[in-house]
């Protein structure tokens, strides 16, 4: 009876997806609980062929789409009608159905896009399938050793099991996923005292988010258009004073020299974090960055005045980490490059922090800690194998596509001899810690 009334209900809601106020349960800590949570998504065939048209109209579509969902940790269930469901991802993205095959995607939730409601106690998080990551451990490794080692502004990310049905068809076990936090005002909330503030900016930058131009493309994110600097917070109302602030901190960050550019970088940013950050980001081979490829970073101004503000650098998407390496800007070899020359020297947010001998050596300092501690081989390898031994009965699914665990990087890269596990000369973590003790 009782599953014939939520049927009754995930339909009334398909049918009418109007928002709604219902108050919110606070539930457990989703991210800190040590039970996996287990997701279950329940799409209508309509809406289902709305996705998926919305994606053959736009391959970068934002829309959401209207679904059900029960979202279980433990012994705390949320089961959720009108809950907001779009596709996620950059070069990863693809058509989520071909014909009568299902295939991994990204998705994103958001549980209050149509009503006032939460899972356990979020609103939104996105599930992240391990397309580039074999060992399906690297982004739950890297932002654990962020948090570890006391890069707070880092997301948080836990494993999670993912079901789908679609339309009247059998539920589909689409195997293990990451839940990852979601940058938004939720994110600023549950840091609200280390960030001071939860009202400034956030901004997303992609691809040629070098901070070098005021002439950069600057835009408020409108799920429409793609934008080098995107606005995440606010309306297109108060985007000119956001747009303002940004380019103030861009054009500082490139004019001012010595004395008076050390007082104010210092000033503006929290110079350690900054630095913490940045060594473990070199530590785990994350290439795809700021500094070598001016890609895929958060920047959040903590206060919406256009002159008096903190901003804090956010981290973000570490999968090609831990040997998957590339050949992108200087680099070709992400296990033995060169950590003071990771990326392009021109890149002021690096270039002119790092000029400083103090600030240098810090950098240096925390790469060695980390490289002889928490990134050592051995430290390493004991904490990705718990993780791995949690999982390695849940990895086969339904779709039929990454249904095992191995020790590789990615196959596309260039460097497919990088091991995790393996003691010898292919251990990067062995490898990365002989180049930092030369430096």
């Amino acid at each position: 009876m009782r599953a014939h009334i939520k049927l009754l209900v995930f339909l009334l809601c398909l049918a009418a997806c109007r928002p709604e106020a219902i108050k919110e349960s606070p539930g457990p800590n989703v991210y800190e609980d040590s039970d996996m949570p287990e997701v279950h998504i329940s799409v209508s065939q309509k809406e289902w062929d709305r996705l998926l048209s919305e994606y053959d109209k736009n391959n970068n579509t934002k829309e959401f789409v209207c679904c059900a969902m029960s979202f279980r940790q433990g012994d705390e269930v949320a089961d959720l009608d009108s809950v907001g469901l779009r596709l996620k991802g950059n070069t990863s993205r693809r058509r989520p159905q071909e014909g009568s095959e299902f295939r991994h995607v990204h998705f994103g939730i958001k549980t209050n896009h149509y009503r006032d409601q939460t899972a356990l106690g979020i609103k939104r998080f996105d599930l992240k399938w391990f397309k580039d990551d074999p060992a399906y451990v690297r982004e739950i490794y890297c932002f654990d050793l962020f948090r570890s080692f006391g890069v707070w502004t880092a997301i948080r990310d836990v494993y999670a099991r993912l079901w789908l049905k679609v339309g009247e068809g059998d539920e589909m076990y689409y195997g293990v996923y990451g839940l990852m936090e979601h940058v938004n005002k939720e994110y600023l909330g549950r840091r609200t005292e280390l960030f001071g503030s939860t009202e400034g900016n956030i901004w997303k930058c992609s691809y040629g988010a070098d901070l070098k131009s005021t002439n950069a493309d600057m835009g408020q994110d409108d799920n429409l258009h793609e934008h080098v600097y995107e606005r995440k917070t606010g309306k297109d109302s108060n985007f000119p004073k956001a747009k303002s602030q940004l380019q103030d901190f861009i054009s500082n960050l490139n004019s001012l020299q010595g004395t008076a550019f050390r007082e104010w970088i210092s000033s503006v940013m929290d110079i350690d974090l900054f630095l913490r950050t940045y060594a473990v980001n070199v530590a785990v081979g994350m290439w795809d960055d700021y500094w070598n490829n001016s890609n895929n970073y958060y920047l959040y101004f903590n206060s919406k005045d256009e002159k008096q503000y903190k901003v804090y650098f956010i981290p973000y998407d570490y999968d090609n980490t831990l040997g998957t390496s590339h050949n992108c800007g200087v680099q070709s070899d992400s296990g033995r490059q060169n950590p003071l020359k990771w990326g392009d020297s021109s890149r002021p947010l690096v270039s002119k922090i790092l000029q400083y001998e103090d600030w240098s050596a810090l950098y240096v300092k925390y790469l060695k800690e980390l490289c002889t501690g928490l990134s050592s081989a051995q430290q390493a390898g004991e904490r990705i194998l718990s993780w791995q031994n949690s999982i390695k009965d849940f990895v086969q699914n339904d779709t039929g596509e990454d249904c095992s665990i191995s020790d590789a990087p990615a196959s596309w890269g260039n460097h497919g001899e990088y091991r995790l596990l393996e003691s010898g000369s292919n251990n990067y973590f062995a490898i990365k810690a002989a180049v930092v003790a030369k430096l």
